[in-house]
């Protein structure tokens, strides 16, 4: 297992599951040095004494791996946890769609580029940064729906194929940051249904019990990194720990 961070980078730090995830980070260690990405202004976290810097950047943009090489240039090493939060299931017109005939290229190319070119971008930006023998533990949120073994229901197109490239991204920088790294470990997770946004036209139709609260989720996604090392690296996780199939 990892010592407990005393730098971690916060990506989509907007997010409903990233806000939860930052005041958890704070409840367990009050003075860690939190660094956050968003494309709006950082807040900060009730009860957090140690150092907070934030960047408004679109991880979506190409043009962002320079800002976010530089942001972290200002600190004399590396983060020890990366936490990436960013994710889109639907916006005011577009949601999961039913069927093929629903599937268009400009909200597929959209979720793309939130799903996974801001994991791919903040994974640039940091690969220059990296220290051989600096413990690094990076977590992606993604969903179970992303996996192609899991995949029993069909439908929700966009959504499942950027995550599922999302996790084949995971799978390949655990393997390339493995062979560099002398201490790494890279994972996806699965947070559950959480009751935030992303979720909410949607919960109506789950079942009694499986909706959880934001706080909720952050606890379990906290539990669950604190007990990786680098054995658990390249492994798409439930919130529980467990292991789901890519």
């Amino acid at each position: 297992m990892f010592e407990q961070p005393k730098t971690v980078l916060l990506a989509g730090a907007a997010g409903g599951i990233a806000k939860a995830i930052g005041a958890e980070l704070v409840r367990r260690s009050a003075d860690i040095t939190l660094l956050t990405l968003s494309r709006g202004t950082g807040e900060r976290v009730p009860g957090h004494t140690g150092e907070r810097r934030h960047l408004s950047v679109s991880l979506d943009q190409a043009d962002a791996i320079g800002s976010i090489e530089h942001f972290l240039c200002e600190f004399s090493a590396p983060p020890h946890w990366v936490i990436n939060c960013c994710g889109l299931l639907h916006d005011k017109i577009h949601g999961p769609e039913k069927s093929l005939a629903q599937c268009g290229d400009n909200w597929l190319m959209q979720s793309i580029r939130i799903n996974l070119l801001t994991h791919l971008h903040l994974a640039q930006a940091l690969d220059r940064q990296l220290q051989r023998r600096q413990p690094l533990l990076w977590a992606s949120l993604s969903a179970k729906v992303g996996s192609i073994g899991d995949n029993q229901m069909g439908g929700w197109y966009s959504y499942r194929i950027s995550k599922a490239g999302l996790n084949m991204l995971i799978r390949n920088l655990s393997i390339e940051w493995g062979r560099r790294l002398e201490n790494s470990c890279v994972v996806a997770i699965h947070p559950g249904t959480t009751d935030t946004p992303l979720s909410k036209p949607f919960q109506s139709n789950l079942a009694p019990g499986k909706l959880y609260s934001a706080v909720l989720s952050a606890r379990r996604i906290m539990d669950v990194l604190e007990q990786l090392g680098p054995a658990d690296t390249g492994q798409l996780l439930f919130w529980d720990g467990s292991q789901l199939p890519w």
